[in-house]
Formats: C-alpha cells, structure tokens, sequence
C-alpha cells in the first residue's frame, strides 16, 4: 500500500496566507487587514487568546468564509460544551507545539537543552459552524475619533521617545526615536477612522523600537533577511496588527505596502518558515509592548 505525503502544517499555512494576499479584496491589502472591525480570534471554551501564526491563519479562515464569530474550538472542545460540528463543515488548520526529548546520544545535555518543540496540526471550528452554542453578545461598537485611554496609556509608558510632525511616520534607529504626523493629519481609510489608522501606525513603529539592540535585539534577523525580504517590515505590520486586534483598534494598511508587497511573497513563497518566524517575533514585540504598562501578553 502506498503511504501517503505527511500533513506539512507549515506549507498548509503559508500557502493560504500568499493565496490570501494575491487574491485579497484591492491593491496591497495584506491579509490581516481585509475586513474590519478584526478581533483577536480566541478559543471559545477555553476563552484563551490564539498566539502567532495562529492568529493569522484564523483571521484569513473567518475572512475566507465569511464568519462574523472570534471564537474557535476543535472538534471535541465543542464536543465537551454540549455543541456539534455541522457535518461537511471543514475545519481550519492551527499549529500547536509539544515538547520532545532528542537522542539519547546527547544525554550529557542538560535536561532542558534536551527537549525541543515540535509542531503538530491541528483543526479547529469556528462558532458559526456549530448548532447548540450560545455566544456571548458582542460588544457595542464604540464611536469613532474617541481618544482611547487605555491605548494612550500604553504607549506613553513605554516611554519611547515619540515625537510628532511631518509626513511621514518612521523609526530612527541611531536616534531611537519614533517620529509620527500629527494626529490631525490622518485621514483615514474606508474600514478605519482616522484615530484607529493614528493608533495602528504607532504601534508599527513601537514594533520597530521594541525590536532595537538593547530591547529584544532583532539585529540578527535584520541582517539575515532584510536586503530580500524585508523581514522587519513584517513583523512590524503583523505587530501592530496583534496590538490593534488585542485592544479593539481595527488595523489600516499602511500607504508603503506597495514597496513592500512583492518581498513579502517572495519572503512566503521560498521559505515556507519564515511566516512563523515573522509571527514569533511580532507576538515577542507585542507582549514587550503591552508589559511595560503591566498588560497581558497579546496574540
């Protein structure tokens, strides 16, 4: 009998992602920031947040077809709350890890250098493929343009060095600071107020700060990628979009997308890992970000 190819969870994902983005609705629209009001996807039994990876390939499932729920189980998490899986209903992928021990061979490791983490695939069902759930209501939209306290609180005590004016928005590296326009001269997008893309660009920039030398040191990604694939430009976005998503902002694509669009399906497309890597990272800088003001970590 002729074994059948082993399930590669990553080449599963990484192919939606790319399909996501050759495919998506306009021109330089990344796949996280298709539809609006995203919410962070959580596991609706255990009520825990998805992290990394897991985010986007929920985000692009619920976006694919047309779910308005954030919340995710497996097969038997529905099963154990008295819910049922719709028959033909298919699942989505999400990557868990376990750890396992390596060779017996390099026993005179220590005990935790001789574990490493494993990725296994599993497949998850959304709430709006299940009869017998009973959601809970979803929040009451908030009104656009409001100054939001807990995000304002969150960037100023990080206490990067923010400073606002001109027309564009970047980080300094030898400076280290972040310069932002002032928040008059956002306009907004078609699915964001102008305070939602104010907010979304910050924290793209805060992505770029927390990943200096002396914060979580990315310098070494950086190098490796950067010149072909803007490594770092991903994980800035895939940040701000885990931050937006966390605290409720909806995330706005940002107008440098047309530069950088083509890297990040080259990126995809030649390295089926480097998506994880980029969600890794982007999930480090989050919870760095949302710790210095004594938050939770964020997806």
């Amino acid at each position: 009998m002729k074994q059948q190819p082993s399930f590669d969870i990553y080449d599963t994902i990484t192919s939606t992602i790319v399909n996501a983005i050759e495919n998506g609705p306009g021109n330089f629209v990344m796949p996280w920031h298709s539809a609006p009001n995203l919410q962070m996807p959580i596991n609706a039994v255990t009520g825990r947040d998805y992290r990394g990876i897991n985010v986007l390939s929920l985000w692009i499932g619920a976006q694919n077809r047309g779910f308005t729920s954030r919340g995710w189980a497996t097969f038997k998490q529905w099963q154990e709350v008295g819910a049922q899986v719709r028959k033909g209903e298919r699942g989505t992928p999400i990557v868990f890890y376990r750890q396992i021990e390596i060779e017996e061979t390099l026993a005179e490791l220590d005990a935790d250098r001789r574990k490493i983490p494993f990725a296994q695939a599993s497949w998850v069902f959304n709430v709006d493929q299940v009869d017998g759930y009973e959601a809970p209501p979803a929040p009451e939209p908030r009104t656009l343009f409001e100054r939001l306290t807990q995000v304002e609180d969150i960037i100023s005590q990080t206490r990067a060095d923010i400073r606002y004016g001109g027309s564009r928005a970047f980080y300094l590296p030898s400076d280290d600071h972040i310069q932002i326009p002032v928040p008059a001269d956002f306009t907004g997008t078609p699915t964001s107020s102008p305070q939602e893309s104010f907010y979304s660009t910050i924290f793209h920039e805060l992505a770029h700060w927390a990943g200096a030398a002396h914060r979580l040191n990315r310098e070494d990604h950086k190098r490796q990628f950067d010149a072909v694939y803007n490594f770092e430009e991903i994980i800035a976005e895939m940040t701000a979009a885990f931050l937006c998503a966390r605290l409720d902002i909806t995330p706005v694509p940002r107008v440098d997308h047309a530069q950088y669009i083509a890297g990040y399906l080259k990126m995809l497309k030649e390295d089926k890992r480097a998506i994880f890597r980029a969600a890794t990272a982007a999930a480090a800088a989050a919870d760095f970000i949302l710790a210095l003001s004594g938050g939770e970590g964020a997806g």
